[in-house]
C-alpha cells in the first residue's frame, strides 16, 4: 500500500508571473504539503474504528 513517504522528493519554485486565472493573481503553494493527509486521516481513522470510509468529509454517521 504506497503511503505518503513514497512521494518522491517534489522541487518548490516560487514564480514572480501572476496567475491570470485567479481574481487576485496569486498561486497556491499549501497544496504542495497536504497532498497526503486525508488519505493519512482517512488510514488513522480505519486502524481506529475498523471502517473504511472512502468518501470526505469522514464524518461519524460515515462510520455506523
Amino acid at each position: 500500500m504506497p503511503v505518503h513517504a513514497d512521494v518522491p522528493p517534489i522541487d518548490v519554485h516560487c514564480l514572480d508571473d501572476p496567475d491570470p486565472t485567479t481574481p487576485l493573481g496569486v498561486l497556491g503553494a499549501g497544496e504542495i504539503g497536504i497532498t497526503g493527509a486525508a488519505a493519512a486521516i482517512g488510514n488513522a481513522v480505519h486502524h481506529a474504528t475498523g471502517r473504511r470510509v472512502l468518501d470526505l468529509p469522514i464524518t461519524i454517521d460515515k462510520l455506523l
